[in-house]
């Protein structure tokens, strides 16, 4: 086996895709050479130019194992505030039939 086989063999150990809307966030557990494990959480999102092409605007953070509990804290009270004060999320519907649009709502 050649040495860069058997390095992505090592390094990749876990990958996870989580669609949101219009982000894509990846959380992928990967190994050292030392074979220690840590993760890396990227945020991925299409971003259209000015000539009509895309391309994908991406964002890494390195989160190593040591890090772990005080980063969940963090983000637990960070979570937690946003769900206690935020205003909820309001849901559009979406329709395809004109007949559902009351005119008289649009004032004159």
């Amino acid at each position: 086996m050649s040495e860069d086989f058997e390095r992505t063999e090592r390094e990749d150990l876990f990958s996870k895709a989580v669609k949101a809307g219009k982000r894509t966030y990846f959380f992928d557990v990967k190994s050292t050479r030392g074979n220690d494990y840590y993760l890396t959480i990227t945020e991925s999102k299409k971003r259209f130019g000015t000539d009509g092409k895309f391309t994908y605007e991406k964002h890494k953070i390195f989160l190593y194992k040591e890090d772990f509990e005080k980063f969940m804290e963090g983000f637990n009270e960070a979570v937690d505030v946003i769900k206690k004060n935020a205003p909820p999320i309001v849901e559009r519907e979406h329709t395809s039939n004109s007949t559902d649009v009351n005119f008289e709502d649009l004032g004159n």
